[in-house]
């Protein structure tokens, strides 16, 4: 008998119509399994009564249990862009609104690289995004119903006649919604894993390593498994099955590959050697009422974005104007672009954040600055935006 591999591992993710209820899957929910910890244990309490023993006499059943994990994945391509992406099911969780796609649009005469005039109306708001020729951007203002404003600048101007490509767009709630991840193994005969109930407590997005990476953590209601699964355990008559795969199709993208644009008039930075974004949101499970083991539902508490960020100093005048601002406490946006094809990108639109003072690294041969946790405002659920397109 084999050991099993860590490789052979896939995950499947998909929100939940009711807080604990398995969600039903298909081999498009699947999105890439980098590492996934997962820990279900049960509420260690200690015995009081007197046993006349030194022997610990152990726990009965039907103790609280609670569930964490912390999963990391790939960002992967978007292929079908008539649905919404893999990824999708993650970033409702965080973010709390439901994924909204945008179907595209054409450009016509009049389009600028800061402005795009449509041949239809747009059906846009402030905070959606827009691809063209590789680049992704958010809508900052809505002229009227047919142009908008853009938060930066294309590279160059839509060219009139050629379409704008889809995105998906996820969006700040007050509320959290709960998902579903399935945690299948090769052989199929091995441990197969469903975490019910997930909620995400913390987001974050790590640009310029090997491939850009999405990390995700949070508590869950419970961890389920095949092998000592119970008929009608989460609104499940059986253990779910995988769905048939159709093949390794998806494709990881590159981590040195994007933008960032930065400043109240955005400019492109070229010197970020690293940057971390993070949504944490206070989370706490509902795991004291009377009655139950389980938790109940996701408590949602004060929501915290931040922006960890290095670069290499330069003694230019958008440098110079970064320090400034974080000396005098001024906001300034700051937006990052993964990728640079159409199907394989993701936009992070974060329109307020006051920049900490940078600490000096000149621990190298070039000083860098690091700017640490530096936090996003904003005036009701709308500090931060990601699109994907």
């Amino acid at each position: 008998m084999a050991y099993i591999s860590s490789n052979a591992n896939r995950w499947y993710c998909a929100k939940e119509t009711s807080y604990g209820q398995m969600a039903a899957i298909t081999a498009g929910n699947r999105i890439p399994s980098v590492s996934l910890q997962a820990q279900h244990q049960r509420q260690v309490s200690s015995r009081r009564d007197k046993t006349g023993s030194r022997t610990w006499a152990g726990l009965p059943r039907g103790m609280r249990r609670q569930t964490t994990f912390d999963l990391k994945t790939y960002m992967r391509d978007w292929p079908n862009q008539s649905v919404l992406p893999p990824h999708g099911p993650m970033f409702e969780a965080a973010l709390g609104c439901a994924g909204h796609l945008w179907a595209g649009g054409t450009a016509t005469t009049g389009s600028s690289d800061t402005s795009v005039v449509f041949t239809t109306p747009h059906n846009l708001t402030p905070g959606q995004a827009l691809v063209s020729n590789g680049e992704i951007r958010f809508v900052g203002v809505v002229a009227d119903p047919q142009t908008v404003v853009l938060n930066a600048p294309f590279s160059a101007a839509p060219v009139p006649g050629v379409p704008l490509s889809p995105t998906a767009n996820y969006h700040l709630a007050t509320e959290l919604p709960s998902i579903t991840l399935y945690d299948y193994w090769d052989p199929s005969t091995a441990v197969q894993r469903v975490l019910a109930g997930a909620g995400v407590d913390k987001m974050s997005v790590e640009l310029n390593g090997d491939f850009h990476t999405f990390g995700f953590s949070g508590h869950a209601q419970d961890l389920v498994d095949g092998a000592s699964f119970i008929a009608g355990q989460n609104g499940a008559t059986a253990f779910p099955s995988e769905p048939t795969l159709a093949g390794d199709t998806y494709s990881p993208v590159p981590g040195n590959l994007g933008q960032v644009w930065i400043g109240v008039l955005p400019t492109q930075m070229f010197t970020v050697s690293s940057a971390t974004i993070e949504v944490r949101n206070n989370l706490e499970a509902r795991n004291k009422e009377f009655g139950s083991s389980l938790p109940q539902g996701l408590n949602p508490g004060l929501r915290e974005v931040s922006v960890s960020l290095e670069l290499f100093a330069q003694d230019d005048a958008l440098t110079a104007a970064l320090y400034q601002a974080a000396r005098q406490q001024d906001p300034v946006g700051l937006m990052f672009q993964l990728g640079q094809s159409a199907g394989q990108l993701a936009g992070i639109y974060i329109k307020s954040i006051v920049p900490e003072v940078p600490t000096f690294d000149d621990s190298e041969k070039r000083l860098k600055w690091k700017f640490k946790e530096s936090r996003a405002q904003g005036t009701s659920n709308d500090e931060i935006a990601i699109a994907l397109g």
